[in-house]
């Protein structure tokens, strides 16, 4: 259509300002359609989740709660890929390698960012250098919950039933380097029974929450949003949560500080990443896109009816959380001489 509009426009150009103005003013109008000052905003075509982990798991829970609300305001389709498997290093590894134009993103956590780097130095991906962090966007309780089968109604009774019979009880957790065996692992090792408890991890929260309901594994220490739907139909029995404070949505159950377990403590976090090179306009549109999701009353509503909070930060602040969760994380894992199978 432009070239056609050039055509008819030329004789009277001509006759103006003479050929050789009007050969040029031609050629403008041919190259107005590839200008950068009439390219398409971001986003201007679907976005592509990357969500690291089985769905129904926590973290595909949380995310889609997140996506939904983002998809609107950013007034584009956003299609969840779910790459579970390998604590969500798989799906951490896909999206660190994708384009980057802002049309794949990471829905991070302490999983794909934290724990796993720390225990698997061999991933595909650096944590901090192939990354552009966007925002977190919600941090999540940790629910202990055994299968209604094992005698006990307290934290106390559980540990007290591992110690006197060790190999009986076996706990489940979503892999290796998963936010789940993450807290788990510094469960039972604070708790002083990690030599009396079997591990059995699984590819995904999912799967862990359906091992413990039909008892192939006796207990799960996970973020609460995996397991809470079960624990209100009677399928599993909540014990304690890893928080500082009691959770809102099960006020009832107490923490793992007030059930004997003095200093303990252990949450997870869930944000939004881009592939490294990300362009800052189009990480800055995704972060005031996460500040109006986030803080949207039905979000924050949907997010607390599954034990989490929504929240969000700067790309900067986001950055120094990363970094700091990894630098504990290592302290931790070190200080209380953590060994993963």
């Amino acid at each position: 259509m432009a070239a056609t509009l050039a055509r008819h426009r030329l004789p009277a150009l001509a006759g103006r300002w003479g050929s050789g103005v009007a050969i040029a003013a031609f050629c403008a109008v041919l190259a107005v359609p590839s200008s950068p000052v009439f390219a398409q905003p971001y986003p201007s075509r679907p976005v592509r989740l990357v969500s690291p982990n089985p769905p129904g798991g926590a973290n595909d829970v949380i995310a889609r709660i997140v996506v939904n609300r983002l998809a609107e305001v950013l007034q584009v389709p956003m299609v969840i890929d779910n790459r579970g498997g390998a604590g969500g290093t798989i799906g951490g590894e896909i999206a660190a390698r994708a384009q980057p134009d802002g049309y794949t993103l990471l829905a991070g956590s302490i999983s794909t960012h934290t724990f796993s780097p720390v225990i698997q130095p061999k991933l595909g991906y650096d944590p901090v250098r192939d990354f552009a962090p966007i925002s977190l966007f919600a941090i999540a309780q940790n629910l202990l919950v055994v299968n209604p089968t094992v005698p006990v109604k307290s934290m106390a009774e559980l540990l007290a039933l591992a110690r006197a019979k060790p190999g009986t009880l076996n706990y489940a957790s979503g892999g290796t380097g998963s936010t789940s065996h993450f807290s788990v692992a510094l469960f039972v090792s604070a708790a002083g029974i990690a030599g009396s408890t079997v591990h059995i991890p699984y590819k995904g929260g999912a799967p862990s929450v359906a091992a413990t309901v039909a008892n192939e594994t006796q207990f799960y220490f996970g973020p609460m949003a995996g397991s809470v739907a079960q624990v209100r139909a009677g399928k599993l029995r909540a014990l304690a949560v890893g928080g500082s404070s009691r959770s809102k949505m099960m006020p009832e159950v107490p923490t793992a500080q007030e059930a004997g377990l003095a200093g303990f403590e252990v949450s997870g976090w869930f944000g939004l990443l881009a592939p490294a090179g990300t362009p800052r306009p189009i990480v800055d549109r995704l972060n005031r896109a996460v500040r109006d999701t986030v803080g949207s009353a039905d979000v924050q509503r949907q997010l607390l009816e599954v034990g989490a909070e929504g929240l969000s930060n700067t790309p900067e602040q986001f950055a120094k959380f990363i970094a700091t969760q990894l630098e504990s994380t290592r302290r931790v894992v070190k200080a209380m001489g953590l060994t993963f199978d």
